[in-house]
C-alpha cells in the first residue's frame, strides 16, 4: 500500500519550459543587481563565500560571472539554487512571476492529500524555490498539501543514498513510498533504494520504456505498483 508520494517538479508537476524559459532567464537577468544589493546580507554573503571557496573567485564580480555560467550550464550547485530561490521570492512577491503546475497534478495531489496519503517534493531546485512555486499558482496556494520538501542538500537526485535519506526522514518502509519523475536515472536511483516508481511522460520525454511504470499525466498514475 502506498502511504506517501514523493514528486519531482520539473517535467513532472510543472512544465520544463516554465523553468527553462521563465525562471532561469529571470534569475540570470536579476542576479547581478541582486548580489550587488544584498551581497552583505548574512545569508547571501554565506552563499557567495561558498562559491568563492569552490572556485577561487576573489570578488563579487567574479562570483557573479561564475554563477551566470552555472545558470547557463544548469549546474545543480546548492548555493546557486538557494540564490535563485531568493531572487525568485522577490519576483513572486512583486507579481512578476507565477508558478506553473499542471491541472492534472493539482487535481491528483488534492485527491491523494484528501485520502490521507502524505505528499513530499524532491527537486534540484531549493526548498525555498519549491515552496514559492507551489504558493503562487493559478490554482491558489498549494503548499498546505505537502508534508515536506527535499532538495540537493540531501544529495543528488541520481544517487540511491539520497532516497535512503528521504526514507529515513519519512519513517516509512521504502516500498510504501512512490517516487514520481520524468527522468529514468532518478527513478533508477529511487528503485535501488527500495521505493516504488512511476515515470511521467510529459512533453519532450522519450516514451521508450526504461523499466518503470509510466503515465502520461497524474490522472494515469496508479498506486497499485
Amino acid at each position: 500500500m502506498i502511504r506517501a508520494i514523493v514528486t519531482d517538479v520539473e517535467g513532472t508537476t510543472s512544465s520544463l519550459a516554465f523553468v527553462k524559459d521563465t525562471l532561469f532567464p529571470y534569475a540570470a537577468s536579476a542576479l547581478p543587481a541582486f548580489v550587488r544589493a544584498h551581497g552583505d546580507d548574512a545569508e547571501v554573503a554565506a552563499l557567495l563565500a561558498e562559491v568563492a571557496a569552490e572556485t577561487g573567485a576573489r570578488d563579487h564580480a567574479a562570483v557573479i560571472d561564475t554563477l551566470l555560467g552555472w545558470i547557463r550550464e544548469d549546474r545543480k550547485a546548492t548555493p546557486l539554487k538557494t540564490l535563485q530561490g531568493l531572487i525568485w521570492a522577490e519576483g513572486y512577491a512583486s507579481g512578476r512571476l507565477r508558478g506553473h503546475v499542471y491541472a492534472d497534478a493539482v487535481r491528483q495531489l488534492r485527491a491523494w492529500h484528501a485520502a490521507g496519503i502524505r505528499l513530499y517534493v524532491y527537486s534540484s531546485g531549493s526548498v525555498k524555490a519549491q515552496k514559492l512555486l507551489f504558493a503562487h499558482t493559478p490554482f491558489g496556494d498549494l503548499t498546505p498539501l505537502f508534508d515536506g520538501h527535499f532538495d540537493t542538500r540531501i544529495g543528488g537526485k541520481r544517487e540511491a543514498a539520497s532516497y535512503r535519506g528521504i526514507i529515513a526522514g519519512l519513517g516509512l518502509p521504502a516500498d510504501e513510498v512512490l517516487f514520481l519523475s520524468d527522468v529514468c536515472a532518478e527513478l533508477d536511483a529511487a528503485r535501488e533504494a527500495g521505493l516504488r516508481t512511476c515515470q511521467l511522460l510529459r512533453e519532450g520525454v522519450d516514451p521508450k520504456p526504461c523499466g518503470h511504470p509510466q503515465a502520461a499525466d497524474f490522472d494515469g498514475v496508479s498506486l497499485d505498483v
